[in-house]
């Protein structure tokens, strides 16, 4: 929960002193923005028409803060009990600037990958894409956690439960709200992003039913979620029938996703690799198969557009390599200056303890 928190504060402070700008300002030979914006300069109560034509720019920029902290917090998951708290903060400082912040400028800020043709409706590569990867990188580097006896089942699957509601419930502002407007399009992100969900959830049920003979309610939530994070990046250029195919796609693959994880043992405790890496780069191939003209002003192979979808594969590709080399090479620096993982007596003893002098549960 501090690592996620914690986001907040460092990627606002980041986000409002010269983030944005380098995101979203005037595009400095298609790689990154300038700082026209720093500090808030310019951006007020009015319009941007690249922005949001009918809503203020401040409106636009707070949104598209809640993205950027969301994302290096997503990774978390991962390399959960492993990671010190003074490794994770610088982490979250390089990650954000080096990574979250170019990927943003190249896919929504007039970067070369927008200028290419590459579409994410609403964070299929520069949210769940770069997180998924940094996430693998990371249990690569940092390795499996020392159980001592200890199970890995969920401390309380009603959590689970509970955090995959507000998710979901989350996700229909995450999508919808990238219209930047109360109208059609917004509309067809908000039941596509139902859709997926709901028939990832079922395809993951009857998937895991059949293979481990028990309806698994974790199972189930993690299906929903994988559908959530695959149907971002499509929510506004596909039609719901669309949406239903993809959420199925999305079940299965993100399912078989988890399962090669086991088998090569990759520790990564939230499946964020599989489910939103694995899911986000789906769904950013698929926009190049089901996106229609008929919802937006993109089409793809349903329509003939055989293109799209090469530049859908590409601006994945490009996300993905360029994350999976600049997060390694972020975690190996910050390793060699300082172990970013804790010592087996502090793993041990537990972080809350150790690292925060707390406990969650007081009895």
């Amino acid at each position: 929960m501090m690592q996620s928190f914690i986001s907040m504060g460092i990627v606002t402070a980041i986000w409002v002193t010269f983030g944005f700008s380098l995101a979203f300002g005037k595009d400095v030979g298609g790689l990154i923005g300038d700082f026209g914006y720093a500090f808030l300069r310019g951006v007020g109560m009015e319009p941007n028409p690249a922005y949001g034509p009918t809503i203020p720019f401040l409106a636009f920029f707070i949104y598209q803060e809640m993205f950027a902290v969301i994302t290096p917090a997503l990774i978390t998951g991962a390399f959960a009990d492993r990671v010190s708290f003074k490794s994770y903060l610088k982490f979250l400082v390089f990650w954000s600037v080096l990574i979250y912040i170019p990927v943003c400028h190249w896919v929504w800020g007039g970067g070369f990958l927008q200028q290419l043709g590459f579409v994410d409706f609403a964070g299929g590569a520069v949210v769940h894409t770069t997180a998924g990867i940094a996430a693998l990188v990371s249990v690569i580097i940092v390795g499996k956690r020392n159980l001592f006896g200890e199970s890995t089942a969920p401390h309380n699957i009603g959590f689970v439960a509970l955090g995959t509601g507000l998710l979901w419930f989350g996700w229909f502002g995450f999508n919808g709200g990238d219209a930047l407007a109360a109208n059609g399009i917004a509309a067809t992100a908000f039941v596509n992003t139902d859709i997926a969900g709901s028939m990832a959830m079922v395809t993951w049920l009857i998937i895991s039913w059949v293979r481990e003979k028990r309806p698994s309610v974790v199972g189930v939530l993690t299906g929903a979620v994988a559908g959530l994070a695959t149907i971002t990046p499509c929510a506004g250029y596909v039609r719901p029938w669309s949406a239903m195919l993809i959420g199925i796609a999305a079940g299965v693959v993100c399912y078989i996703a988890v399962q090669l994880r086991t088998k090569f043992d990759f520790d990564d405790a939230l499946d964020v690799w599989g489910v939103h890496g694995v899911g986000g780069l789906l769904g950013c191939i698929l926009l190049g198969v089901f996106a229609s003209t008929k919802v937006n002003s993109i089409g793809g192979i349903v329509e003939g557009n055989f293109k799209q979808f090469g530049i859908q594969i590409l601006g994945a590709a490009i996300v993905g390599i360029y994350t999976f080399v600049v997060s390694y090479a972020i975690l190996k620096i910050l390793d060699k200056i300082e172990p970013i993982r804790v010592p087996e007596i502090v793993e041990k003893e537990g972080l809350d303890k150790s690292l925060h002098g707390e406990d969650i549960y007081k009895f």
